[in-house]
């Protein structure tokens, strides 16, 4: 089946900066903190709030206590008042353009005019906009509603901004047909009006739409009525487990959308559940090739794999012929180091990777016995290459362990950087820093030739594609990482740095390789070992085009580019070494 992904799905902007706000000031923050009402339409966002120990308040106390912050949708002005006299000490993540509509609507209220609002009577937005009009403001629901209006001698026409623009459109025409004198405001966000043309254009393409988002989003139910009249079968579900896949199976291509309060790893938990049960069963010696693929992504193996594979690569750019105890070290370490990061850290999986998060709890202890095995027989295969060696693999097992465990007592220091995990950027760089050294120094620290000019532009490689990697899964999981407290690289620089650096980094190693291979520093593996940097180049240009989407065949094809180092060597060692 072929599945498409609504550009303009997931997070708006002032969704996003309303969820970020929270996010950010819970994990700064020390006192209690929590939301005027829910933050936004979003039941897995809002369960999750709860988890983190942020509850959303239905009325204002007398005397409160902590941080409040006010929900996306805004409140009336009275409301930011009250809050302040109950001593809360007020955070305001009304999105922007709300705000806007409220400041129009405040500064030609001060004027006298009347305010007619085009909008749910009952929705939040609303209700704040309405406030800003001081008693003369007028909700209007369908046009009939409009035209029983009284004429008013001044007045000014805005909308909800996630107002129907087709509706919208309707009760602009009537006003400016009779009572041409009042001051319309388009104030619809754009956002709105791009998803909706989105979905319009995308129905008329696939067979059935898929809706994600909460059933009391506006927005989201706006999405979902406009698929319905555009003839196409329609499914407005919350969360996957909504699917009805008997009616999904028959079905040539699909499109998926979702209201601006859905998150990420919603989109693409959907994403994913679609994809895998309504894919067509191929086999490889009698096995599911989906559930190989699967089975091989969970478990670390495959991810394992590439590193030997790196190894094996980094070994022939050296001239090292010793390649196989340091490429199963490699395997081994990283196997181990995976597994045991997963489960220690399975909070973040339950957002950025749910079906990972589920099976590492319901096989923990097995894969715990698994991963301890290989790291013994690593930290072996590594003595026997060496006292130094065993002591280098022995300290960065120790460090990998120790990554999710408080280092410093609470006794003795309070502050928030108590364990390597709560240092910004921390994961990629010590994922970088282990994967280049057993991938690309071991080889040479245990061959005859020792350290060697080759070796740094080989750890400069590692270190590079394994950055690549790494980052680019961070930018997957941004959502995620930042619920559960986690700065990484593009939570820091943000997406688009983000990208634009690992794009610089990959056009730099694509181009030091044959350079360092025609000044003789690296063997010829260089002339074509170029390709592999720009495949993982190729495939973030794919990813940001939206050729790929965030799932299962995105992930097996980011890890493919490790294995395809190793690929490349070897053919190279076998034809033209």
């Amino acid at each position: 089946m072929k599945i498409v992904i609504a550009r303009t799905a997931g997070f708006c902007m002032g969704v996003r900066r309303a969820v970020d706000t929270v996010l950010d000031a819970s994990n700064d923050q020390k006192g209690p903190i929590c939301t005027y009402g829910p933050l936004i339409h979003n039941p897995q966002v809002l369960d999750l709030l709860k988890e983190k120990g942020i509850p959303a308040i239905a009325t204002i106390p007398e005397k409160g206590k902590g941080t409040v912050v006010i929900r996306a949708h805004g409140v009336p002005p009275e409301a930011k008042e009250a809050l302040k006299e109950a001593n809360f000490a007020v955070i305001d993540s009304t999105c922007p353009r709300v705000i806007k509509v409220q400041r129009i609507i405040h500064r030609y209220a001060k004027k006298g005019h009347h305010a007619i609002i085009i909008g749910d009577r009952d929705h939040p937005e609303v209700i704040g906009l309405n406030g800003y009009a001081y008693g003369l403001g007028h909700v209007v629901e369908t046009l009939s509603e409009a035209k029983a209006l009284p004429d008013f001698e001044n007045a000014i026409l805005v909308a909800q901004t996630t107002q129907s623009v087709k509706f919208f459109t309707e009760v602009k025409t009537w006003v400016a047909e009779t009572h041409p004198h009042y001051l319309t405001f388009d104030t619809i966000c754009d956002s709105t009006e791009k998803r909706q043309a989105d979905i319009l254009a995308i129905a008329q393409t696939v067979d059935a739409v898929v809706v994600v988002g909460g059933k009391s989003s506006g927005n989201t139910q706006r999405l979902a009525e406009l698929a319905r009249e555009s003839g196409k079968l329609t499914f407005h579900i919350e969360d996957s487990d909504e699917l009805d896949f008997d009616q999904l199976k028959g079905l040539k291509s699909l499109a998926i959308t979702a209201g601006a309060s859905t998150p990420n790893w919603i989109i693409n938990k959907v994403y994913r559940a679609i994809e895998s049960g309504t894919a067509s069963e191929k086999r490889l010696f009698g096995i599911p090739v989906s559930a190989l693929k699967m089975a091989l992504l969970r478990s670390n193996a495959y991810l394992a794999l590439g590193a030997a594979f790196l190894s094996y690569a980094c070994s022939m750019l050296q001239g090292i012929d010793n390649w196989l105890v340091p490429a199963a070290v490699a395997m081994l370490y990283v196997l181990s180091m995976h597994i045991f990061n997963h489960l220690t850290a399975i909070s973040a999986d339950r957002y950025n990777d749910p079906e990972r998060a589920d099976f590492y709890d319901r096989n923990k202890w097995a894969l715990a016995a698994f991963a301890f095995t290989g790291g013994g027989v690593g930290l072996l295969l590594a003595y026997s290459l060496g006292l130094f060696p065993f002591l280098v693999l022995l300290i960065m097992s120790l460090a990998g362990l120790s990554y999710n465990a408080p280092i410093i007592p609470r006794y003795f220091f309070q502050g928030k950087y108590r364990c390597l995990r709560d240092i910004p950027g921390s994961k990629t760089i010590l994922i970088t820093a282990a994967w280049a050294t057993v991938t690309a120094l071991l080889p040479a620290l245990t061959s005859s030739q020792g350290f060697a000019l080759s070796t740094l532009p080989a750890l400069a490689l590692a270190a590079g594609m394994v950055f690549s990697r790494t980052v680019f899964f961070d930018i997957l999981d941004m959502q995620g990482d930042r619920i559960v407290g986690q700065e990484t690289f593009p939570i820091i620089l943000g997406d688009d740095k983000t990208v634009r650096l690992l794009k610089n980094l990959l056009i730099t190693l694509a181009v030091m390789l044959p350079l360092f291979s025609a000044f003789g520093i690296f063997t010829g593996l260089g002339f074509v070992l170029w390709v592999n940097p720009v495949m993982m180049f190729i495939l973030l240009i794919a990813y940001q085009k939206r050729f790929v989407l965030a799932g299962v065949q995105l992930e097996f094809l980011v890890e493919s580019h490790l294995v395809c180092s190793g690929i490349i060597a070897l053919f190279w060692s076998l034809f033209l070494g």
